[in-house]
């Protein structure tokens, strides 16, 4: 991040400092470059124009007071971003440096981990002052945490968290907490002695074979959410891969194409197969840095168009973008493919993660249904 000062004209001729935070630049989803800055009111003016002595002097002390603050901020982030002597680094307050996490996070996706960390944010400024740094920090501090999560911690609608709410929320703290063990922030990793929550499980909205095909042939609005939407059902691949897919990690290798890609979510990287149908929902090559879906959008009214295009395909179904992915597992299963590969497929880490969607296509349960005798039934 590079700190400066900035001065900026008014339009009563006067000269308004500030100080700059300039945190480098990102491509937005239509693949326009936004540069990151922020700014902090000195409430001091210059004159643009001294005249009298009176004046100068003013610019003059106005001025300097400005670069002293300069030099304070830049100390002061010197001290939580480079490599100091443990010491200074232990004086940074908590809550700054889960901020600044938060921050990252937001320039590196548009999926809802980052609304986990800035909810968890929300959260921790109740609980957490603005003061305490990471000289305060230990093991009873992490235990204050989780029993605010686990008993006091409340939604907008002043309702009890969530299970998964709870386990989402205390798995961000801790994760920030391991990130300042590893920049050397803490001397001991606090977040490897206090147990997480358990995980609620879940349940998984997907589409049956017949509600994807109803979806294939209804309309909708945005041709190219439509493409992106069946081609994760195809594929698997999640909303975040899917915007950042590049054409270069599409590669045709004679009757089979395969996408060589990092994911998102894990930082791991992939090498999937796909099928024909959905090789055909990508279009013609493109430049191989070009997006293959150019224009997909993350936001309100992609959302809301998803809901009324199963709305037009009869599909009575809360269905989000994920539910892509949700689909291509549980038809994986359905048509025979083993739960190893279908693990592989979704790039889980554990195998685990994959038996839930067993639960979902389980053929055993499905004949028990029907094993007892039908009844002759009277009311």
């Amino acid at each position: 991040m590079k700190i400066s000062l900035n001065k900026r004209k008014l339009k009563d001729g006067r000269i308004s400092l500030s100080i700059e935070y300039y945190r480098g630049s990102e491509v937005n989803s239509e693949g326009k470059r936004r540069h990151l800055r922020s700014f902090e009111n000195l409430d001091t003016y210059l004159f643009s124009e001294p005249k009298t002595p009176a004046e100068k002097k003013h610019n003059k002390e106005g001025l300097s007071f400005a670069e002293s603050v300069l030099a304070i901020k830049k100390a002061e982030y010197a001290q939580g971003k480079f490599d100091l002597k443990s010491t200074t680094k232990s004086k940074r307050t908590f809550l700054a440096f889960f901020e600044e996490l938060t921050e990252e996070k937001q320039t590196q996706d548009s999926s809802n981990n980052y609304g986990n960390w800035f909810s968890t944010l929300q959260h921790l400024k109740k609980i957490v002052s603005k003061n305490v740094t990471f000289d305060e920090v230990d093991e009873n501090f992490i235990k204050r945490v989780k029993n605010y999560f686990e008993k006091e911690a409340l939604t907008k609608s002043d309702l009890p968290l969530s299970q998964n709410s709870k386990y989402s929320y205390f798995n961000k703290f801790k994760a920030s907490i391991r990130k300042a063990f590893e920049d050397g922030y803490l001397t001991v990793n606090y977040a490897s002695k206090v147990k997480s929550f358990e995980q609620a499980e879940s349940q998984r909205e997907y589409l049956t074979f017949d509600e994807l095909q109803a979806l294939a042939k209804s309309e909708c609005k945005y041709p190219i959410l439509k493409s992106a939407f069946l081609f994760s059902c195809l594929s698997g691949l999640r909303w975040s891969d899917i915007n950042t897919l590049v054409w270069s990690e599409v590669r045709d290798e004679g009757d089979f194409t395969k996408v060589n890609f990092r994911q998102e979510k894990t930082d791991g990287v992939e090498y999937l197969y796909i099928s024909k149908q959905a090789r055909e929902l990508l279009g013609e090559r493109q430049h191989p840095q070009d997006r293959v879906f150019r224009g997909l959008k993350y936001g309100m009214t992609y959302n809301t168009e998803l809901v009324r295009w199963c709305n037009r395909a009869g599909v009575p179904k809360h269905i989000t973008f994920h539910s892509a992915r949700h689909t291509n597992a549980v038809l994986l299963l359905e048509n025979g493919a083993d739960i190893y590969t279908v693990s592989k497929r979704l790039g889980h880490r554990e195998i685990r993660t994959t038996a839930i969607y067993a639960k979902i296509v389980d053929a055993k349960m499905k004949e028990a249904a029907e094993m007892i005798p039908e009844l002759k039934i009277e009311l």
